[in-house]
């Protein structure tokens, strides 16, 4: 049975991720730009977040850093238990291969490689062999069990990310991040993979973390917070897209103000 290893864990730890104090600071003297400036966040287990704010605000930043693809200048960020400052890029990397799964916006899909073969590409990666449950499983969730043994150019984009999809999940994260992951789909569909990250948290217990631009993409989420200028400004819980897209709209007039 597809379980994420928090659910097996039973949560013995309070949050799935955690920044405290983190700044993040790209090149140095005058050409210095300060992406992020002591931002702290802790986000549940089992919870759905959208991070949103104007261009140049630190969305993208901030989930490169949570999920270990990038290093803080200041501050420390754990996933789980496992705080990633201590880790060396050697325990990173396995980190990020076995308790992280990644959704971006472009697929990254292998086009020489059937669909069942993009999704299991992680594990035959780390040398692990793949359990057929396990992938039936994982296809049929995202809806593409027909679809295993075809490739890429057969898929319409909204199947291409699903497999991209199921391709996080193979490993049962402990963290899904996703990055603009509908940018390049049509609104159909872009409510089709919503509606599969939303059925992963309600029916799986996974954490999603989910960076966008779209109101109506973070209205999926229980939470969306707000970037502006490196820092959290805004947290809303519960939201709808027209709550989000006001509060989106004053974000930016702020800046442009500014």
């Amino acid at each position: 049975m597809l379980r994420t290893r928090n659910a097996e864990a039973g949560r013995t730890v309070s949050h799935a991720v955690r920044l405290e104090g983190v700044s993040k600071v790209y090149g140095r003297g005058a050409g210095a730009a300060q992406a992020l400036r002591g931002v702290s966040i802790a986000l549940p287990h089992r919870s759905f977040t959208a991070v949103m704010g104007p261009s140049g605000s630190g969305k993208s930043t901030l989930l490169q850093i949570a999920a270990g693809l990038d290093r803080p200048t200041g501050g420390r960020a754990w996933i789980g238990p496992v705080d990633l400052s201590k880790l060396s890029q050697t325990r990173l990397t396995e980190l990020r291969r076995d308790r992280v799964g990644f959704v971006f916006q472009a697929f990254n899909l292998l086009p020489s490689l059937t669909v069942e073969q993009n999704v299991t590409l992680p594990l035959r990666l780390a040398g692990r062999r793949a359990d057929r449950r396990l992938v039936a499983e994982v296809l049929g969730r995202v809806g593409l069990t027909e679809r295993r043994r075809q490739r890429p150019a057969e898929l319409s984009g909204g199947q291409q990310q699903r497999v991209a999809l199921a391709r996080g999940l193979i490993t049962r994260p402990e963290v899904l991040f996703a990055d603009e992951p509908t940018g390049a789909l049509d609104l159909r569909t872009s409510r089709e993979v919503l509606g599969l990250f939303r059925g992963l948290v309600d029916s799986l217990g996974q954490t999603v973390v989910m960076v966008t631009h779209d109101p109506v993409a973070a209205s999926y989420a229980d939470a969306v917070l707000f970037l502006a200028d490196g820092r959290i400004v805004d947290q809303l819980d519960r939201p709808t897209a027209e709550a989000v897209a006001e509060r989106m709209t004053a974000l930016t007039g702020a800046e442009e103000v500014a």
